[in-house]
Order: C-alpha cells, then structure tokens, then sequence
C-alpha cells in the first residue's frame, strides 16, 4: 500500500511538471505579448485599468457581440474584441445613435486582448481596454461571412498619393459619425488621418467646440481611433495629457501638411515596444492580472448581440474590398479650402498612439 501511494504521488508530480514545463513561463525577462496574446478571456475580477495606455494591462473585461443590430466586429481571429465595461458600452450606444444620425451601422476593428497587454501584432496602444477602432466604412446591409471579415478591406477616406480626403467617399455623415463620438463626455479624444482632420476644420459650422478632441496621426485614414478616459476605481491608470484649448484647426494641424512629418526615418531601426517589451516593465498588477481567474464562458462576459453565429460561407471573391460588399459609387464632389499659407513649427517627436 505505501509503494501504491509512493509511485501514485510520483505519477502526479510528474504530470504537475509536464503541465508547467508545457505553460509560457511568466518572469519578469518573458516578453509580454507572448502571454498577453495567449490569452483567450479576461481575468475575471473588477474591472480596472493598470499604465498607461501603450504600456499596461485591465481586469473585468467584457466582449461586445460579433454581431448586433447596428455593428458587426471584424478580424474574428484576432481576439480583439474585448475592453473596459464601460468602452463596450458607449461602442454599443454610438452604433444605436449613429444609426439615428443616418450612418448605417459600425464596422469594428480591434479594441483591445481580453487582459489588454501588449499585442502580438499592430498597436502600440489598445494595453488596457480604453481604446477603439471604429471603420470609416459604413455597415453593408447584409451580414458578412466569418471569411469575408478576414479579408475584406476597409476604404481609405485619402485620396491616393494625397494627404487630403477623396470627395468621392467622404459624406456628410461622416462628419455625424465623428462629432456623435466626440460629443460623449468619456471620450478624450479620437485619431484621425490629418487630412480628415483638415476636412473637418474647412468643413463643420456652428458648433465646434468638440474639434478640439479630434486629432491628426500618422495612418488612420480608413478607421478612426476612439479613446476614453481612465474610469473610476482604477486607480492605477495613468492618464493622457488632455488635448489643447482651441479647435486644433492652426499651425499645428499646418504642420501635418509639410514635408516633415512624411520623411522617412534614417538610420538604424528600433524595434518596436511591444517586441521588447517584458512583464518587468509592465504595472505590477499585470502579472496578477494574467494569473487571475477566467469566467465561466465567453458568453457569460459578452454584451450585447443578435443571438446568432457569424456564417462561415467563403467570401464571393478572391480579394473582396468593402466596395464589392457595399455596392459604393461617388457621391459629388464638394469645395476644399487649401492650406492656408502661415508659420510652420518647428517639428517635435512624433508621439506613440
């Protein structure tokens, strides 16, 4: 009986091994996207935000729907469709309003993992669920395929070889869309290709006190990139700088429109955060973030939805783009006021999104 137990307690041990030895081993040297991006549901604790928006990880996350009545998520396998309680919320809410604004539905692109962290992929921010990409592309009227949302290519508003907005895209309501999010109080600011930016600026009368939360980056010119605040109860959010006082129509939005910010960089290339990235350089908190517990099922933890799995039919075509799915044609062209000719800054370092 003692050898029954003896080798017994040898079996478990050995299998114990087995499972650590075959588990991403969480040192401070490991680099954080490998486990972050390992990761297939939220910690299942309150919902808080630790660092900072490109350096940092959440708790309590929830999933919005693949599908709702007014938004359908994109990129399925990224695993991307996960934030902050509240980001899920007001995604949800924008889609219902926008609608009534007259903008057919959403198209989400990535929100954030479902414990944040750095990517294995793409952003430098979207680490702890305040961030959101929203398509400039308006829902089609159908529902895609689990392909197609592989594949389909959202349009860029940019006229090609240009830094300013296509008028055969760009409506109307799509300026809507942009001052319905910038209007909710959550949010601190979204990014905007510079083009679109300056179209607003030309464009927007009467009130346009929320300009001021619309900002110029590099790319963005086929998503815009929704941010909300740090929420309470996470107190160990850091926040953004709050966006200057004025419309941001002025020299800073000039500078866009100069060489400067175009030229390519020289010299040799630094890698990218996220690929150097370690769990010693994240919040400490992270690390208990990644060893809390799941929730039961990604259902129990997703908002919102139509109750209905996404198709998994083939794409009609090899390399669909949104406008074989939307059917666009231009609209009429209408005026853009040139650049006006002022004082260019001095350059600054480009900011991390």
């Amino acid at each position: 009986m003692r050898s029954f137990f003896r080798d017994a307690t040898r079996l478990v041990a050995a299998a114990l091994a087995a499972i650590l030895l075959s588990a991403p081993l969480a040192s401070a040297d490991t680099l954080a996207k490998n486990l972050f991006g390992a990761t297939k549901l939220p910690a299942a604790t309150a919902a808080k935000s630790f660092g900072f928006y490109s350096k940092g990880c959440f708790s309590g996350g929830v999933a919005i729907a693949t599908d709702g009545p007014t938004w359908q998520a994109m990129r399925l396998s990224r695993n991307r469709r996960w934030g902050h309680p509240t980001m899920i919320r007001l995604i949800e809410k924008l889609s219902h309003e926008a609608v009534a604004d007259g903008w057919p539905g959403l198209l989400l692109g990535d929100i954030s993992q479902p414990r944040g962290g750095p990517m294995l992929t793409g952003h430098a921010s979207h680490q702890i669920g305040l961030d959101a990409d929203i398509w400039l592309t308006p829902m089609p009227d159908r529902r895609l395929s689990a392909a197609e949302r592989e594949s389909v290519s959202a349009t860029s508003m940019i006229r090609k070889g240009g830094l300013t907005v296509d008028e055969r895209l760009w409506t109307p309501a799509h300026a809507r869309l942009l001052r319905r999010a910038a209007n909710y109080p959550e949010v601190e600011r979204i990014l905007v290709h510079p083009g679109i930016k300056k179209k607003l600026c030309d464009t927007v009368t009467g009130d346009r006190s929320w300009l001021h939360k619309i900002r110029p980056f590099w790319g963005h010119d086929y998503h815009f990139h929704v941010r909300i605040g740090c929420q309470p109860g996470s107190t160990g959010c850091k926040r953004q700088e709050a966006t200057p006082k004025g419309d941001g129509c002025d020299k800073s939005l000039a500078w866009w429109f100069t060489e400067e910010p175009w030229r390519p960089a020289t010299g040799p290339q630094k890698p990218k955060a996220r690929d150097v990235m370690t769990m010693a350089s994240l919040p400490k908190e992270c690390q208990a973030v990644l060893d809390a517990p799941s929730p039961i099922s990604e259902a129990a933890v997703t908002i919102g939805g139509l109750g209905t799995a996404v198709a998994s039919a083939p794409a009609t075509a090899d390399k669909p783009t949104i406008e074989t799915v939307l059917g666009a044609s231009p609209i009429a062209a209408s005026a853009f006021a040139p650049t006006p000719t002022r004082r260019i800054p001095l350059p600054f370092p480009r900011p991390t999104n």
